[in-house]
């Protein structure tokens, strides 16, 4: 079968999002709709909703970060007042949820081809680029697990491609939660390598300039005494951070997990 997005499963924009409120869990931002306010709609040429915030708050943190996420910020982009957001987002919380939930739906996935290596890895892949897509998103997600509509279906399809492996419930868990923290720590490192990119760039420096300082830096760790292992790296000419080795870091870290699971699998 075909998985959809949970928002796919409905017709209507303007209602689809809301329509879905019941499959949050209990402890998510999202207030309950008894316990929210009554507010005037606002006026505007044209209604707004809930899809039309979260894809502007989208827009403005994959442009600008996660202090982006405003919503001062949004209402002025909208060009709506600031409180008129809040007939249909409950809160900030509740909105950094929903756009968590809205990229987890970018994702719908191929169908599990029976070689759990092989989905897994591709999963890994697409939720690295989804990280890298988005970077504002691992400032946000701590504390926040994927449980909404789109990120629900995203861990049954996962689940799924374990399906072939006779194997526990829980430890198709532990699968599934290995390979996701391997992605996250990786992403990790790569957007820190990234951020020196960017100083580099900012930093007014000319390529003299910078192979000059590294040459000088190098030299004091030498003298130090204290770094032989690292002076190797160096020495055989090999830049730990170099973004044309991005990929092959990735795979290679990835091929080393899944392979460290299949033996533990075979024990």
């Amino acid at each position: 079968m075909r998985y959809h997005t949970a928002y796919e499963m409905r017709e209507s924009d303007d209602v689809n999002v809301e329509d879905l409120d019941d499959l949050w869990p209990p402890f998510a931002a999202a207030p309950p709709r008894h316990a929210r306010r009554p507010r005037s709609r606002p006026e505007r040429d044209s209604p707004l909703s809930r899809n039309e915030i979260v894809r502007t708050a989208l827009a403005l943190a994959d442009a600008h970060g996660a202090q982006a996420i405003n919503m001062r910020r949004i209402a002025k982009e909208l060009g709506v007042a600031t409180m008129s957001l809040y007939w249909h987002v409950g809160n900030k919380e509740h909105l950094l949820d929903l756009m968590l939930d809205a990229v987890a739906g970018e994702d719908q996935g191929a169908e599990p081809s029976g070689n759990w290596q092989k989905d897994l890895a591709e999963i890994a892949r697409r939720q690295r680029a989804s990280l890298l897509r988005h970077r504002w998103k691992l400032d946000v997600m701590a504390g926040r697990p994927p449980l909404g509509p789109n990120g629900l279906l995203h861990i049954e399809r996962s689940l799924a491609s374990l399906d072939n492996l006779d194997i526990e419930p829980r430890i198709a868990l532990h699968i599934l939660t290995t390979v996701m923290t391997y992605v996250t720590g990786s992403v990790l490192n790569e957007l820190s390598e990234i951020n020196v990119e960017q100083q580099k760039a900012t930093a007014g420096l000319t390529e003299d300039e910078i192979n000059t300082g590294m040459s000088d830096w190098t030299a004091n760790l030498h003298r130090s005494g204290r770094f032989p292992h690292l002076l190797r790296i160096f020495n055989a000419d090999i830049d730990p951070d170099a973004a044309d080795t991005r990929d092959e870091r990735f795979e290679f870290g990835l091929r080393c997990v899944l392979d460290g699971i299949t033996r533990r699998l075979t024990c």
